[in-house]
């Protein structure tokens, strides 16, 4: 459902009754971070691996020391080191932040925005866009939570270990293909909304990304642009040619270079 050749599903979640469910609405009312931030045309950035403090605006949540691995394929290979850490990478010889666990403490491991819990982002821009690398053998998951016209908090959760898209009346998993090397993936917040529930969205509230992936760049924008009219910052460049990003009229999106 995520990958350039995927097709989203044609319903909405309903009962088995055909009735749409009715839902409670979960709010994060004690603080909103952007909503009255002029961010209207974008991008706007929540997290810069070249920043001066790149995790500003997030809580880290660190693997436990004895589930630490270098290598999330090999998971007797235990070492004492952070699991959320800036780090070098030589293939585009720059820093940025590696998130890495063995695959049983994935959902122990994490970083959020925002940092506290009972605050909301407010970004009513429809675009979610992520410069990661894919580490091979480890599973990786995101998760964003918006709001709808309804009211009501939804969740959207893409991982590569997903193999069917499900749909409940507060979650949505959707598979995510990625090539391995750097991808830059694009969410559809507006489209993936009306598609899984039938609303239309209103605002994001909550990002959430586990490992394993190296993370350059997370931020929202209006509308995808092609790679060329990108400011630099918002691409990957490889030592010798620039990342290439194409959009998609799925959804989700990906792409890469190696």
């Amino acid at each position: 459902w995520c990958s350039p050749r995927g097709h989203p599903p044609q319903h909405h979640c309903r009962t088995k009754s055909g009735r749409r469910p009715q839902v409670k609405s979960v709010q994060y009312r004690v603080g909103v971070m952007f909503r009255n931030t002029f961010h209207e045309g974008g991008p706007l950035s929540i997290f810069y691996s070249l920043g001066s403090k790149p995790l500003q605006l997030w809580h880290v949540q660190q693997t436990p020391a004895d589930a630490a691995v270098v290598d999330p394929a090999d998971t007797s290979s235990r070492v004492e080191q952070k699991s959320i850490d800036l780090v070098r990478d030589p293939s585009i010889q720059s820093t940025v932040l590696s998130l890495r666990c063995a695959n049983d403490a994935l959902a122990h491991t994490f970083i959020r925005c925002p940092p506290r819990s009972d605050r909301s982002l407010g970004v009513k821009l429809p675009f979610l866009v992520l410069l990661l690398k894919s580490i091979e053998g480890g599973f990786f998951t995101f998760e964003v939570h918006i709001e709808d016209d309804q009211r009501v908090t939804r969740r959207f959760r893409l991982s590569n270990y997903q193999r069917e898209p499900r749909c409940t009346p507060l979650i949505t998993c959707v598979p995510l293909r990625l090539e391995s090397g750097w991808n830059t993936v694009h969410v559809d917040l507006r489209e993936l909304t009306l598609t899984a529930y039938g609303s239309e969205y209103r605002e994001a509230a909550r990002v959430i990304i586990h490992p394993n992936c190296l993370l350059r760049r997370v931020y929202f924008t209006n509308r995808l642009s092609p790679d060329e009219e990108l400011p630099p910052e918002l691409r990957i460049y490889a030592p010798e040619e620039c990342a290439v990003a194409s959009s998609s009229s799925s959804p989700c999106s990906s792409s890469s270079t190696t």
